[in-house]
């Protein structure tokens, strides 16, 4: 099996500083794809891309439209030879809004340097990945030793239809592997595969006790006080320890790579003196455990609270799940949990809201073991392997229209880059690791490669056509919800 030759790595560090500019470029478009932001700058972005990848060989350019959302850029290099393996390359173009702009250290869409990196919003989540799929195609001028089809999405972190598209037009997502780059490293210079992505399911609980509040000193100590009814159920969900006491939902030892808690501690901010919560593993509690978190609390602010009986209290929970456990049941488990719940004999109304899959890769499969090998050398250190508490919705469309093809999950962010927070960065010497990584994967995994396959069945109903940059019309609809 032929290693990375040393002309591919020579010819990455030559085009380091064209795919740094133009890492810049794309940068320093506000692509949010959000509602309420304008849609210029995401049509502007998709329009950049365009024109990068004509540029970098790629004849095969096609824009899909569907109903209420952005743009997904869909692009296709042919098989070398009818033996080779076919990769589905995955990234996305839409950011994130930048938040508090106070906290940026610059201007966020003004791509700034740091030490030894850019610092910009959306530069590591996933600007930088999708530079990296450039690159890799610059390294071999268009004619990589793989097929490839190319899937640039403009939606991803608002949440898209696309999510569920793949499956209903199987044939054209159809491929032997599959490299989703919206994610990256543990650490900066640990190459990491993550294996696994936890599933996700939200929960509201509301309790009303009053019609209307009523003062405290005359009717506190008889009068229900719905946010201590709420309090007290919410209390009920995790044990001593801090761990999750909702029965049935999946937890198991983590094996693979983690960080210690002293980077754990650095990483989440964790005030000096405040223990973590839970026990065991932190690979355990993060990755292959569950997690509850409430994530909004609809209840009177201290700045401007009365006297009063508080009447009504609501909560948002957040539930985290192992990979493999099925969402709809990991839901009901916690909807179980709490719906026989009166506190005080107070009933609470539960009420299921949103759920996305998680997803647990192949390891076994010659994609794999390209890609593990190709990163190790990349680096120059073993590829560790993680998951991740985050999710991925287009994962599982992606692999239910390719159910044979693996699916492997890395690239150019690492766990300090600061995705979805102020001042977001990505450090070059990730983004030159990986380009020289798909470049060794894509290598090691078509000399190693045997002829198998699959396919799906053909479904309807989105709009696409040859994509020749600006100009193009999107279709128009409702929003999508993130997962």
């Amino acid at each position: 099996m032929r290693e990375a030759g040393v002309d591919v790595v020579a010819k990455v560090d030559g085009l380091m500083d064209g795919l740094t500019a133009d890492l810049e470029r794309l940068a320093a478009i506000p692509s949010v794809a959000f509602p309420g932001f304008p849609a210029g700058p995401v049509e502007q972005a998709y329009d950049l891309l365009v024109g990068l990848l004509r540029d970098a060989g790629v004849a095969h350019v096609e824009r899909i439209d569907l109903p209420d959302t952005a743009p997904v850029i869909y692009a296709e290099i042919p098989p070398p030879h009818p033996e080779a393996p076919v990769v589905l390359l995955y990234s996305h173009y839409d950011v994130q809004p930048p938040g508090d702009e106070s906290l940026w250290l610059s201007p966020p869409f003004e791509p700034t340097a740091v030490a030894g990196g850019l610092r910009a919003r959306g530069i590591a989540d996933d600007k930088a990945n999708v530079i990296a799929h450039l690159g890799m195609l610059r390294a071999f001028e268009g004619r990589p030793p793989v097929g490839v089809k190319i899937v640039f999405e403009g939606q991803e972190e608002y949440g898209s239809p696309f999510d569920g598209y793949p499956p209903t037009d199987p044939e054209r997502f159809a491929c032997d592997a599959m490299v989703i780059a919206d994610l990256g490293n543990l650490r900066p210079g640990t190459p990491t595969l993550t294996t696994g992505l936890r599933g996700a399911a939200e929960v509201v609980v509301e309790v009303r006790t009053l019609a209307e509040p009523r003062h405290s000193g005359e009717f506190g100590g008889a009068a229900p006080d719905a946010l201590l009814v709420l309090l007290k159920a919410l209390a009920t969900l995790h044990d001593v320890h801090g761990d999750v006491a909702v029965e049935g939902l999946r937890r198991q030892d983590w094996e693979g790579a983690g960080y210690t808690e002293e980077e754990f501690r650095e990483l989440a901010g964790v005030v000096d003196g405040v223990p973590l919560i839970g026990s065991g593993s932190l690979g355990e509690r993060l990755w292959s455990g569950p997690a509850i978190t409430v994530i909004g609390l609809d209840a009177p602010s201290v700045d401007h609270a009365a006297s009063a009986v508080v009447p009504y209290a609501r909560a948002k929970l957040n539930l985290r799940f192992h990979p493999r456990q099925d969402p709809h049941e990991a839901q009901a488990l916690l909807l179980e949990h709490l719906r026989p719940l009166q506190p005080f004999g107070v009933p609470l109304t539960v009420t299921a809201g949103d759920t996305g899959p998680g997803y647990e890769a192949r390891t076994d499969g010659p994609a794999y073991r390209a890609a593990r090998e190709a990163l190790a050398a990349a680096w120059g250190s073993q590829t560790s392997y993680v998951a991740t508490g985050g999710s991925i919705p287009l994962v599982n469309g992606l692999a239910q229209a390719a159910p044979d093809a693996e699916v492997l999950l890395f690239g150019a962010q690492d766990a300090s880059c600061n995705l979805h927070a102020p001042n977001e960065r990505v450090l070059f010497s990730e983004l030159r690791n990986t380009v020289v990584a798909m470049c060794g994967f894509v290598e090691r995994y078509a000399s190693g490669f045997h002829r198998g396959g699959a396919t799906g069945e053909a479904g309807p109903e989105a709009q696409v056509r040859p994509s020749g940059g600006s100009g193009a019309s999107r279709a128009s609809g409702t929003s999508g919800a993130s997962g």
